[in-house]
């Protein structure tokens, strides 16, 4: 079996922020009054960790999933 990759997300918050939560972090990268804002500084830190990013809507469920770096699976696109 292999190791699953880093993972990074964007999640709401009760105070309707947004957050970019990296895996095993007790406290948020950022929060960010605008979705928008935390997706654009999300995928920073997915660029800069080669993580994956997991995208969260208003209600906490997955959306989305951007992955960074190397993706090892043999897909093209």
């Amino acid at each position: 079996m292999m190791a699953r990759k880093p993972q990074g997300s964007v999640e709401p918050r009760p105070d309707r922020r947004w957050a970019v939560q990296t895996d095993g972090t007790q406290r948020a990268d950022s929060l960010h009054d605008r979705k928008s804002e935390a997706l654009k500084r999300a995928r920073e830190l997915a660029e800069n960790k080669a993580t994956e990013l997991v995208i969260e809507d208003e209600r906490g469920r997955t959306v989305g999933k951007d992955s960074q770096g190397n993706d090892p699976r043999g897909i093209k696109g």
